[in-house]
């Protein structure tokens, strides 16, 4: 039995990745110190399934911390690190800077140390489209100038990319740094656009829109984005910088007509001004995806936010 250690995995694409490695009869270590960003019971929710299986063991700990992260190692030996802890949210690191730059690049940095120490070759690292800032190519293409980050969030995930980069040029440690494109799907965090329209549509409660409602976001269902996270341990050699999205733009408008429809009732939409730190569109060309690891998107928009729907009206 293969070990993987989840950094993270607790969250909201972790807890899925979990789940998907130990029915693929993987061993399973996660990580995660359950943060406050948002109410700790969720991701405590989040890993119930997990939690039953005999090959799965829960570690509470901060990467930040060197002997959280050295006592993690130890329980080892792991064959791959899915590395998906991180301080997340655009608009918040650009309140709390530091805060970011040190959970996201030193408790990075400290995961790339201790592979190095205890000789894992493989990560997987989880970066963010956020990175593309607004260039003005689309679709953005891995080979895209990535210099102009926009916030602070989206400089960490750049940094991160560098340094691991750095690690594979120096220890031969093998990392795919997959750059997600907005993910969706049960459990999303309760503050992102969609499970928070959702909410407030099912409840008759105003929604806030920001701009014109024009921006553009490529939304990539969690099945297919844990697919790609499957297919990236499988195949993980070398340094790679890999998009996973769905390839598809929807304006924030049309996001909120679909759930509209799908939900059953108007909207009550408050407008505010653009917001600093978002991006105007992501749009993904995952052309790479396809050929290095045959990431092929199944779920369109409105049959993910159909099962998105279904399991929060299921939810308390």
């Amino acid at each position: 039995m293969s070990g993987v250690l989840v950094t993270g995995g607790a969250g909201f694409i972790g807890s899925h990745t979990c789940e998907r490695l130990l029915s693929e009869g993987y061993g399973v270590t996660c990580l995660d110190n359950f943060d406050p960003f948002y109410d700790p019971s969720i991701k405590r929710k989040n890993l119930e399934r997990s939690l039953a299986h005999r090959a799965f063991t829960l570690i509470e700990g901060d990467i930040t911390d060197p002997g959280t992260i050295r006592s993690t190692f130890e329980r080892g030996p792991f064959d791959v690190v899915i590395h998906l802890a991180a301080k997340a949210g655009v608009r918040p690191s650009i309140q709390f800077p530091l805060e970011y730059q040190r959970v996201n690049v030193l408790g990075t940095a400290q995961v790339f140390e201790a592979c190095r120490t205890f000789g894992v070759k493989k990560v997987i690292l989880a970066s963010s489209s956020s990175v593309y800032g607004n260039n003005t190519k689309v679709p953005y293409a891995e080979t895209d100038n990535v210099d102009r980050a926009i916030s602070p969030y989206a400089a960490t995930k750049k940094a991160c990319e560098v340094l691991a980069y750095t690690y594979y040029h120096l220890c031969g440690i093998a990392t795919f740094c997959l750059r997600f494109f907005t993910v969706y799907g049960p459990r999303q965090r309760p503050e992102m656009a969609i499970h928070s329209f959702s909410k407030h549509i099912l409840r008759g409660q105003p929604i806030v829109l920001y701009g014109d409602g024009g921006s553009c976001r490529d939304y990539t269902y969690i099945g297919d984005t844990v697919d790609a996270v499957m297919a990236a341990v499988r195949n993980v050699s070398g340094y790679e910088i890999i998009n996973v999205g769905r390839s598809e733009t929807v304006s924030l408008v049309e996001l909120v007509h679909l759930l509209e429809g799908i939900i059953g009732r108007e909207s009550i939409i408050q407008w505010q001004p653009f917001q600093a730190g978002d991006v105007e569109m992501t749009y993904a060309d995952i052309e790479k995806a396809r050929s290095l690891i045959g990431y092929s998107p199944k779920t369109s928009l409105k049959e993910g936010l159909e099962i998105f729907v279904n399991w929060l009206r299921r939810t308390p």
